[in-house]
C-alpha cells in the first residue's frame, strides 16, 4: 500500500497541491530560476511585494518582511529591535532559532519557565527598570505540541508595558478559525505585536519566513535586519507557491477547519491504545517513550508497516524525554490513520511499550 509520511510539517497537504505546484511552474517561467541578488539591489520584484501584502492581509497586520527561512526572520529581529537599555524575556522551551536570534542582540535576557505566567510575571517586574520590554515565545512548541497560553501573556504584558513576539511555524495556516495562527484561536490578535512565522510549512513548505507587525518595525527591519540586507531574494518559484498557498487560505477555511476532527481521532485512539501523548489539540503529536533506544527501533519497526515517522531524543529533546513525534496533515484520511494507529499498537506491545 506504499509508505505513509505521518512526520513532514506539510500540515495542510499544499506543498503537493496541484495550483500550488503550477503557481510555482508559471513564476519560474517567468521570473526565472533566482533573482542573483539580494532585495535592496534588484532583488524585489512585483511577487515579493505582492506576497508580503498578503501576508500582512492574512494575518490583518500593517506590514510584512520575507526572509530565506523564518530562522533568519528570528536571527534578524532582535539585534535590529533591542538595545542594551532594553529586556527580552524568553520561554525556556523556544525554538533554537529564538534562542540564538535572542543571543545576537544586547538586551538584557530573562527566561522564564515554560509557559509559566508566575515566573514570567516575576521578571516582568524585575525588568521594570529597562526601557522596553519584549516577551518573544513560540506560539505553538514543536517538541511538545503545547500551545502558548497568550491571553495569559498579553494580559501580563499590558499591565507591565510589554510588546508579545510569537513565533508561528507550527501554527500558521491551520490554529484558529481561519488557519491565522494561535493569536486568532486564542481572541488575542489585537494584543500581540510581531508575528514571526514561515512559508516551508504549512504554507506550500518549500522555504522562506517572514515577520509582519507594525509598519515603522517593518521600515526599521528592512534597513538594519541583516539577513534581510546581507541574504539573497527568495527564488521566484518559491514565490509563487506561497502565493497561492495564501490565497486558497484566504478563499476558504474548510482545509483549515479539517485538521481539527483529524487530530482529535489520532489523539483520542492512541490514548485509549493505552499511548501518552503530549501537548493537546495540536496536530503535533508527540508518542511519549522515555527511552531514546525504544523511540529508534520503535520507529524503524514502523517504517516496515509502512508508516513514516521518526524517534527524537537528546539533544533534541531533553534527557529521558524521548518520543515519536507524529504529524498529521490535512491529507492523512480518516483509514490512513487508523492503519498509523493500528501500527503504533502492533510495534508498542512488541517492544514493551503497552501491556
Amino acid at each position: 500500500a506504499g509508505i505513509l509520511n505521518f512526520c513532514a510539517n506539510n500540515y495542510l497537504g499544499l506543498s503537493s497541491h496541484p495550483e500550488v505546484i503550477r503557481a510555482g511552474v508559471e513564476t519560474l517561467e517567468q521570473f526565472g530560476a533566482g533573482l542573483s541578488s539580494v532585495r535592496f539591489i534588484c532583488g524585489t520584484q512585483s511577487i515579493h511585494k505582492d506576497l508580503e501584502e498578503k501576508i500582512s492581509c492574512f494575518h490583518q497586520r500593517e506590514d510584512a518582511i520575507l526572509y530565506a527561512s523564518c530562522f533568519d526572520a528570528n536571527a534578524g529581529i532582535f539585534e535590529a529591535l533591542l538595545t542594551p537599555e532594553d529586556a527580552v524575556l524568553s520561554d525556556e522551551l523556544n525554538h533554537a532559532s529564538i534562542i540564538d536570534g535572542i543571543r545576537l542582540c544586547k538586551a538584557n535576557k530573562y527566561r522564564y519557565k515554560h509557559m509559566d505566567m508566575q515566573d514570567l510575571e516575576a521578571k516582568l517586574q524585575d525588568a521594570q527598570k529597562h526601557r522596553l520590554r519584549l516577551v518573544a515565545t513560540d506560539g505553538a512548541f514543536s517538541m511538545d505540541g503545547d500551545i502558548a497560553p497568550l491571553k495569559e501573556i498579553c494580559r501580563l504584558a499590558e499591565k507591565y508595558e510589554a510588546l508579545v513576539f510569537i513565533d508561528e511555524c507550527h501554527a500558521t495556516g491551520f490554529l484558529g478559525p481561519n488557519g491565522r495562527g494561535t493569536d486568532e484561536l486564542l481572541g488575542v490578535m489585537d494584543k500581540v505585536t510581531i508575528i514571526n512565522s514561515t512559508l516551508g510549512k504549512a504554507l506550500g513548505g518549500a522555504a522562506g519566513g517572514y515577520t509582519t507587525g507594525p509598519k515603522p518595525l517593518i521600515d526599521l527591519l528592512r534597513q538594519r535586519s541583516r539577513p534581510y540586507l546581507f541574504s539573497n531574494s527568495l527564488p521566484p518559484a518559491v514565490v509563487g507557491c506561497a502565493s497561492k498557498a495564501l490565497d486558497l487560505l484566504m478563499e476558504s477555511n474548510a482545509i483549515a477547519q479539517s485538521m481539527a476532527a483529524k487530530t482529535q481521532r489520532f489523539r483520542s485512539k492512541m490514548t485509549a491504545a493505552g499511548f501518552t501523548i503530549s501537548g493537546q489539540d495540536h496536530p503535533i503529536c508527540p508518542v511519549m517513550l522515555g527511552d531514546a533506544r525504544l523511540a529508534a527501533v520503535m520507529a524503524d519497526d514502523m517504517l516496515s508497516r509502512g508508516i513514516y515517522v521518526i524517534g527524537f531524543s537528546y539533544p533534541v529533546v531533553p534527557k529521558g524525554k524521548a518520543r515519536i513525534r507524529v504529524q498529521i496533515s490535512a491529507v492523512h484520511s480518516d483509514e490512513d490513520i487508523d492503519r498509523c494507529v493500528e501500527a503504533f499498537t502492533e510495534v508498542g506491545r512488541k517492544h514493551g511499550a503497552l501491556p
